[in-house]
């Protein structure tokens, strides 16, 4: 599978018209003109949606105009478009994004020292090269950090989890 830069132009085209049509949106139920004492609390947000919704139109546009182009030069004789993601780098994203899902289920469901030991494991195992004893220490060594600067230092009580009342913190 390849990606096309066409196509992940495009998609970022739609979805920051679609990020500029909520904030838009969402900005008329708080009304966006003025009043006496000065903008209403959705005026800033309005005018920043329609911004964005122009922009994006502007991209989605250039993006068609520029893939024309390239289809005129290949069809000319010329080179392809470049990719803008093959299928190696798509797997390894792919790869990526699921491991930061898992992350963040096991971060809500044992708690943020669990899931960065976890996730910080794994990646240091599995994505950096690293033998397992010194990942599992790299991510036993982040979690003792994490620890001391919030929970120590801070006294900024991190999710934990079940362990919370097994370890009877609290």
């Amino acid at each position: 599978m390849t990606v096309k830069v066409f196509h992940a132009e495009l998609g970022t085209a739609i979805a920051t018209g679609a990020l500029g049509l909520a904030g838009a949106v969402g900005a008329t139920e708080l009304g966006y003109g003025w009043e006496e004492s000065g903008p209403q609390p959705g005026y800033f947000p309005f005018y920043v949606g329609l911004i964005l919704i122009g922009a994006s139109l502007w991209n989605g546009v250039a993006a068609f105009v520029r893939h024309r182009q390239a289809q005129a030069h290949l069809a000319g004789g010329g080179d392809a478009e470049e990719p803008f993601l093959d299928g190696e780098r798509a797997r390894r994203l792919g790869v990526f994004l699921a491991a930061l899902l898992a992350f963040v289920v096991l971060t809500l469901t044992l708690g943020i020292y669990v899931g960065s030991i976890l996730y910080i494991t794994w990646s240091a195992w599995r994505q950096g090269g690293y033998r397992l004893p010194l990942a599992l220490g790299v991510g036993a060594g982040f979690a003792v950090a994490l620890y001391l600067i919030f929970e120590a230092i801070f006294k900024i009580p991190l999710l934990k989890g079940p362990i919370e009342p097994l370890l009877g913190i609290y």
